[in-house]
């Protein structure tokens, strides 16, 4: 799948959103938003973000996300492509730095379509 493709999908949630405004966590999630997604912060560490309700887990969103962007280490990739998986999630957007092999092998083996870029470029 093409980067704009998934960029036309309006509801997505942003693995890794923080409310530390230098990283990228942060930097993501507010330009979706600034852009008119629906998007949704997920972090088990952050219980905000500029106001916005930050989720612990997909599981805990009010919504199937069709997309999902990867700010984590491989190791919290992992498990949330099983996530996932699980909750019939159609993209995983993974941001540089969560694009290991092991997370684009899984996330491939598990139907995901697999985007390996930074959605700040792509999106402007």
């Amino acid at each position: 799948m093409m980067p704009q493709e998934a960029l036309k999908k309006k509801v997505w949630a942003v693995i890794g959103a923080t409310a530390r405004t230098e990283k990228f966590g942060y930097k993501i999630y507010k330009h979706l938003r600034d852009h008119g997604y629906t998007v949704y912060p997920v972090n088990p560490n952050v219980t905000a973000i500029d106001g916005d309700v930050c989720y612990p887990s997909l599981r805990a969103l009010p919504e199937v996300p069709q997309v999902v962007d990867f700010v984590v280490p491989e190791r919290v990739g992992l498990e949330a492509v099983d996530e996932c998986q699980q909750l019939g999630v159609e993209i995983a957007w993974l941001q540089p730095g969560a694009d290991t092999s092991a997370v684009i092998t899984k996330a491939n083996d598990a139907g995901l379509a697999v985007i390996t870029d930074c959605v700040l470029v792509q999106l402007k």
